[in-house]
């Protein structure tokens, strides 16, 4: 973004990439792929609500995880959709607030609710006596709202210093920035690397006592269930460490832009995508409720 005045409250969007020939196509893309996380994270949403054999902590909280990227995707393409359309190349001092509110607060949910859904699949693998005591509905509220709740609290911090730095934006202030590049590294790695490297040494747990299974059934569900999440889990933390964690001196404004579009627009897409096709419980559960609807229509 640049500023192009002053005085104005508003700010010029330079776009993801410079201005070609294939503008539309980009365009089509986009809108394409929000209409696909659109329609996948809802579907997946209902399909949890509608079919009571996923009412289980782990898809109770797959649920959530659907609600976070479809509003995720939804803080970024409609604007852009509608920029775009009416040849607007330009978002208010509040508009830009409140973005910058909804993608630091669901970015932090989600990377906390993941860390989460880490920690419910190595309480069912490794302690699965204990698994309706310590993945109990009231423990499952309260990682979900928990994850809400410092999401929600880590932006407004980042939004309130941001919008009071001189012309707002970071790139553009007028005055030393250290402070807050500060604290995006300290939030990136209580939000992100943390969770990552928890996430990463609850798995290598689970892999081992997976491995000690005797029943091969087991094994193969396991590890299909774990392959699933550790899948998701890389797609997003990876681009955000990637991106976050490193010195600003090694950063590019084009570099930032791709991996914005990995983790901002992609991810929500294919998040839904990787659950159901990999999950034989989730295909099971839109056969049942298919054919329910079918039935009902007859």
């Amino acid at each position: 973004m640049e500023n192009y005045n002053q005085t104005s409250t508003d700010f010029i969007l330079l776009g993801l990439f410079p201005p070609s020939r294939i503008d539309l196509f980009c365009f089509i893309l986009i809108v394409f792929i929000f209409l696909m996380a659109l329609i996948g994270n809802l579907s997946m949403i209902l399909l949890i609500f509608l079919d009571t054999h996923l009412h289980t902590p782990m898809y109770f909280l797959l649920s959530q995880l659907s609600l976070i990227d479809l509003n995720y995707i939804s803080t970024i393409v409609p604007k852009m959709a509608s920029d775009f359309l009416h040849g607007n190349k330009s978002i208010s001092f509040t508009g830009c607030g409140i973005q910058s509110f909804f993608f630091f607060a669901l970015g932090g949910a989600e990377a906390l609710l993941l860390a989460s859904m880490a920690y419910d699949r190595y309480i069912a693998i490794c302690f699965p006596l204990h698994y309706p005591i310590r993945m109990s509905k009231r423990v499952c509220v309260l990682m979900i709202t928990g994850s809400w709740i410092i999401g929600s609290i880590n932006a407004c911090a980042h939004t309130v210093y941001v919008l009071h730095i001189p012309y707002s934006m970071v790139t553009l202030a007028c005055t030393d920035t250290w402070v807050y590049e500060g604290t995006v590294f300290l939030s990136t790695t209580i939000f992100l690397l943390f969770p990552f490297i928890g996430i990463s040494c609850s798995y290598g747990q689970i892999l081992l006592a997976v491995y000690r299974m005797k029943s091969a059934e087991g094994r193969k569900k396991a590890y299909l269930t774990c392959s699933t999440h550790l899948t998701v889990v890389t797609f997003y933390y990876a681009p955000f460490l990637y991106t976050y964690l490193r010195p600003r001196s090694l950063r590019s404004p084009t570099e930032d832009k791709v991996l914005a579009v990995f983790y901002t627009i992609l991810t929500p897409m294919l998040n839904p995508i990787i659950y159901s096709l990999r999950n034989k419980e989730v295909m099971g559960a839109l056969t049942r409720v298919s054919r329910r609807i079918c039935s009902v229509k007859m």
